[in-house]
Order: C-alpha cells, then sequence, then structure tokens
C-alpha cells in the first residue's frame, strides 16, 4: 500500500515571503514611529508647569529673541500686554461658560448657557493626540514657553513667548502634562492638524478667548492667573476625531 504524502502548506518562497513582511513591519515599528504617538513629556515648560501645578504664581518671564519649530528658526513676539481687568462675578452670579473643541471640524465654539458666542478655526494635535472628554481650565499665563518633542525625528520645538495661555486638566490627564489653548506664531494652516496635542489658536482669536474664559484676571501685572473656589476655572469639552492628512 502505498502512502500518500500531504503537500506542505505553505511553499518554502511563500514562507520567506511572510518571514521578510515580519522582519520588515518589525523594522518600521522600531525605527519609524508614528507621527501621532502619545508620550507622556510635558507639552509646556515643566518648570513653570511645576511651579503652576504648586499653586505658585509665574515670575515676568525673560524675553527670548529666538525659537525652533522642527528644524526652522522662529522670531517671538513681544511678551503679551497687560490688560484691563474684570470684576470676579462669583460662582452664584458669573454665567454658565463652556468651550467645546471639534476635533473632526477643527473648530472651537466659546457658549453662555445655550448661546454660542465665539467659532474659531483651530489646529489640534498631529504629532501627538488632544485628549477627549470633559475638562477645566485651571490656570491662564499671559506668556509661557513651549518646549518638547525629539531632535532625531524632527519633531523639536522650542517656543518662547507663546501667548493667551490657558490650562485644562482632569482626572485622567494632570495639570503636568500642559494640555492647553494658546496663540499661535510659528504657523498658519489653521483648519488642520499641526500640533503636538495642544490647541494652536490664531493669537487674536486666542486673546478673545483667553479675556472671556475663567478664571478672571484679577491682576494685571500677574504673570499668571490660578483658579480659587471663588475664580473657577471654565469648563472644556472636546469630542470627536481629528482628520488624517
Amino acid at each position: 500500500m502505498i502512502r500518500k504524502t500531504r503537500a506542505p502548506l505553505f511553499t518554502w518562497p511563500i514562507r520567506c515571503m511572510f518571514a521578510l513582511v515580519f522582519v520588515l513591519f518589525f523594522i518600521l515599528q522600531i525605527f519609524v514611529p508614528s507621527r501621532t504617538a502619545d508620550t507622556k513629556e510635558p507639552l509646556a515648560d515643566p518648570v513653570s508647569l511645576s511651579r503652576l501645578a504648586a499653586g505658585l504664581q509665574l515670575p515676568t518671564p525673560r524675553y527670548e529673541g529666538q525659537g525652533e519649530f522642527h528644524g526652522v528658526l522662529i522670531s517671538p513676539p513681544s511678551l503679551a500686554p497687560f490688560r484691563t481687568i474684570q470684576k470676579v462675578l462669583g460662582v452664584k452670579t458669573a454665567p454658565y461658560k463652556r468651550i467645546e473643541v471639534d476635533l473632526t471640524r477643527q473648530r472651537v465654539y466659546a457658549f453662555e448657557g445655550n448661546n454660542k458666542l465665539y467659532e474659531f478655526v483651530v489646529s489640534t494635535g498631529l504629532w501627538g493626540r488632544t485628549p477627549t472628554g470633559e475638562f477645566t481650565i485651571w490656570t491662564k499665563v499671559r506668556s509661557q514657553l513651549m518646549q518638547g518633542g525629539n531632535k532625531d525625528l524632527g519633531t523639536y520645538y522650542y517656543l518662547p513667548n507663546v501667548p493667551y495661555v490657558m490650562f485644562f486638566y482632569n482626572n485622567e490627564i494632570v495639570k503636568m502634562r500642559g494640555f492647553s489653548f494658546h496663540g499661535t506664531y510659528w504657523h498658519n494652516n489653521f483648519g488642520h492638524p499641526m500640533s503636538h496635542g495642544c490647541i494652536n489658536m490664531k493669537t487674536e482669536d486666542a486673546k478673545k478667548l483667553y479675556e472671556w474664559a475663567t478664571p478672571v484676571v484679577t491682576n494685571p501685572k500677574a504673570w499668571s492667573t490660578l483658579t480659587t473656589a471663588e475664580n473657577p476655572g471654565t469648563k472644556v469639552i472636546i469630542y470627536g476625531k481629528a482628520p488624517t492628512e
């Protein structure tokens, strides 16, 4: 009786092809990181964030005349000017304010109750994901050093004097991550994802949102304004999915 032998399920050429595909996939995972890979590194200057998170005010920063964004040298603007302050209305009398961020449409909306007061075109996370969920603004800073990224990957940034910064957080996204709304002077490609996770706004739009949202700036000479029970931060709702471009 002649025993029939089964043909191999995969021939040697097919096995070699699968092995090659696996090796290439492994190499890509190691040496070609995703442009939207999340990191746990702060998006802003960690020294400033540590001071703010501890409930301390920031001193007036020194002016720096040169910044860098992804290998391109940039001249920062002058420091954000002093402004006229508004009276704190208090928790019970202040109108209900909220900020909504639509990642899909790359828009920011500002509401008082059911009335939409502002709509802005923005840029959210490309080289780092902008988180979704409900957040609260915990401090405002007139201008702030933003730095991070990786020089070897071409994503390094060092941006002094970023104006009209409003940091937000929740129980999962801690204050030290440094997510914020802020003005932008290193690109004008609004309506498309362009950030490392923050919400990039035109500087004139960031100023409007900064002066409308809470906490209210009660000391025009202070560089930062922290929230208190009498002067709480505005609620922030972020939803949708940023377009892949």
